[in-house]
């Protein structure tokens, strides 16, 4: 039984780690990884090159030093993106994706797009340049269910976006749902898929059955058993197409329990312990290293990390903080529901 795994180090393609007393106190919890895509919904948005240029500053300011992670930038979309600022943003390396929001979708996305043929310039220039589109894949419809709304997205959005744009690179993050994990697999090459650690871990009793837990609330909001699983049938497949994207999303607790909370897991202190248990418990331990650490940078045509990391199988489960502190507020950390015997070693 194997009780011990040396991988290449992990990266994040997709993280958000907020801004000021927030970011000081999340950044040091993802700065184990040695890539992460930084989403750029701030408030204000992050939407030109100069202002990831100055997110990024600020980000190499709040991790450890010495800390390996490099953070990789994103530019948010709106109906007012200049394709010139997008492109020179790519060229000097400053921004590795875009990201599209539609508008009102989750977390500060009231400046996402709402009119997608106003960003047809913008995508078709990303296209030419081999720049990467990050989709939030829901619609914003209210007369579409909210557990419908990215099977929605791919047949409205999605698929029509692909087809009048051929050759733009997309990658579906936090895909839900058996829909997104059958699509993400119909494509080529320039088609890839993140899935979160939470939605390989919860589906959405873990929400609802016998009370509201608000912690495990997050958007998109976790599906049907049956969805959980054909995630964890695309995760551990060791497919291309799939790698990982936590999403870790903290919010404070005093936002996450209000009559209208916010949406999002942080998950980033235990990520790694984790998906070795739901890796292991799938019989698929030889394959977590291709989805944290390698198909990722394959995608973005990066190479994989050199340096490595050590997870240790023990006795005694590994012990995580319930929370963390921000400022004045504290953090709820995502709570598996199982312990956690594969210890991270330093």
């Amino acid at each position: 039984m194997t009780d011990m795994l040396d991988i290449r180090r992990p990266d994040d393609w997709h993280l958000h780690l907020r801004d000021g007393a927030m970011l000081s106190a999340v950044a040091p919890h993802s700065a184990g990884f040695g890539r992460a895509i930084i989403m750029p919904n701030l408030v204000p948005p992050v939407v030109t090159g100069a202002q990831a240029a100055a997110y990024h500053d600020r980000i190499l300011a709040a991790l450890p030093k010495g800390a390996p992670l490099q953070p990789q930038m994103t530019l948010y979309l709106t109906d007012g993106t200049d394709p010139a600022d997008v492109i020179a943003a790519h060229r000097d390396g400053i921004i590795r994706a875009v990201k599209l929001y539609p508008a009102g979708a989750t977390t500060n996305s009231a400046s996402g797009v709402t009119d997608f043929d106003r960003v047809r310039p913008v995508l078709e220039a990303m296209a030419e340049a081999g720049v990467p589109l990050c989709v939030h894949g829901e619609v914003t419809d209210p007369s579409v269910d909210i557990f419908d709304r990215e099977a929605v997205f791919i047949d409205r959005v999605l698929d029509p976006i692909r087809r009048a744009t051929p050759g733009l690179r997309v990658v579906m993050e936090h895909i839900t749902t058996s829909d997104g994990v059958a699509y993400a697999r119909s494509g080529g090459d320039d088609l890839g898929a993140t899935i979160t650690t939470h939605h390989l871990v919860i589906n959405r009793n873990a929400i609802l059955a016998g009370g509201i837990r608000p912690h495990y609330y997050c958007l998109p909001v976790a599906k049907r058993e049956s969805h959980r699983l054909a995630l964890r049938d695309a995760a551990t497949s060791g497919e291309a197409r799939f790698f990982l994207g936590t999403d870790s999303a903290p919010h404070t607790d005093a936002a996450k329990l209000q009559p209208c909370g916010c949406a999002g897991c942080f998950t980033a202190p235990n990520t790694m312990s984790i998906l070795a248990h739901v890796f292991e418990e799938d019989g698929a331990l030889d394959r977590l290293e291709a989805f944290t650490s390698l198909n990722g940078a394959a995608f973005y045509g990066l190479p994989a990390n050199a340096d490595r990391i050590r997870l240790t199988k023990r006795d005694v489960p590994a012990r995580y903080p319930t929370s963390i502190t921000a400022g004045d507020e504290s953090v709820t950390v995502f709570d598996p529901g199982f312990p956690l015997y594969w210890h991270l070693e330093d």
